[in-house]
């Protein structure tokens, strides 16, 4: 196991072929922008460069990936996991996959240090700007090439709003932007769109919201039966999370979503000023993330769960 800088990577990358790119489970614009980017900047060097199909993208991300599924016949001789930062994380099909990973590229401080080689850097805003530095390794990037990487960088910020976004982001940015990419067109659907359905389910989101620690946490909820009632799918829960940071005061907050019967899925958002750790609570409740942005999976109801994460927080707070 070793621990490479991207241009080791990128050199790693050189000597392989017939390569697999894995994404975690719910992709969202980061690990699938930086899967999209490296399997094409791959493809430009004459290699055979695939994602394997990932059963829970939503349509917002497929327009990336489509071009790069790999076929159901394809037998790869080297993996590589995007953004993947625990085995928690590897959606069914992926999991196969687990021991045979080659290089683990990832930017969590919670990565469990799984992968014959990683390439790990926890102070980059996203996963992103390292796939970034390892394609311009290979080669030069082409606008086909920047365009998913800049969607990775781009969503996993907040559209560069969020506080883990750095001046490096930017120069990462710019530099993508200078290919030509039609940046706007990626900005209006990531972050300028919504369903009507979206709409509503924010609506039920923010007047259920339910606040503790004297209005500085909220929870968020949303259970299969408001899903179903609205007739939202997962198209329509793209950053859901980001919604509790929307409120003044809170720097605390937990989005709940029902995935099954009793099973849920927390997003929890923290502030800042460093009042709550999002990775320390998490970690406590089996997850992990980063210490502003951190997620878990729970089972229970869903009194018992908000239980389980107010318990988690408190014991991680700082007054």
């Amino acid at each position: 196991m070793s621990r490479l800088t991207p241009k080791e990577a990128a050199a790693l990358l050189r000597q392989k072929d017939s390569i697999l790119i894995l994404t975690h489970r719910r992709p969202d614009g980061d690990t699938t922008g930086c899967a999209v980017g490296l399997c094409l900047a791959l493809r430009q060097l004459g290699k055979s460069a695939y994602l394997l199909k990932n059963p829970d993208i939503t349509e917002i991300n497929a327009v990336y990936a489509g071009p790069c599924w790999a076929p159901a016949d394809f037998v790869p001789d080297f993996v590589v996991s995007v953004d993947i930062a625990a085995k928690s994380l590897f959606f069914p099909e992926a999991e196969k996959y687990f021991d045979r990973i080659g290089l683990a590229v990832d930017h969590h401080p919670s990565f469990e240090g799984f992968g014959e080689a990683q390439c790990v850097d926890a102070s980059r805003a996203a996963c992103g700007e390292i796939v970034y530095e390892i394609c311009r390794e290979l080669g030069e990037i082409s606008p086909e090439t920047a365009l998913p990487l800049y969607a990775a960088v781009a969503t996993d910020t907040g559209c560069f709003v969020y506080a883990n976004t750095t001046a490096n982001t930017h120069r990462v940015a710019a530099a993508l932007l200078e290919t030509g990419i039609d940046y706007f067109a990626v900005n209006k659907r990531h972050f300028r769109t919504k369903t009507r359905r979206r709409i509503a389910v924010e609506a039920e989101l923010l007047g259920g919201a339910e606040f503790f620690h004297e209005d500085r946490g909220v929870f968020l909820t949303a259970p299969l039966e408001m899903m179903e009632r609205i007739g939202a799918d997962e198209n329509d829960m793209e950053d859901i999370s980001s919604l509790a940071g929307i409120i003044e005061g809170v720097d605390c907050g937990a989005v709940l979503r029902e995935l099954k019967p009793g099973k849920w899925k927390l997003s929890l958002r923290t502030g800042a000023n460093g009042r709550v750790n999002a990775t320390d609570a998490c970690t406590l409740l089996g997850g992990g993330g980063h210490a502003m942005a951190a997620g878990a999976s729970l089972e229970g109801t869903l009194e018992e769960v908000k239980a389980m994460v107010l318990t988690a927080v408190d014991r991680v707070k700082r007054d």
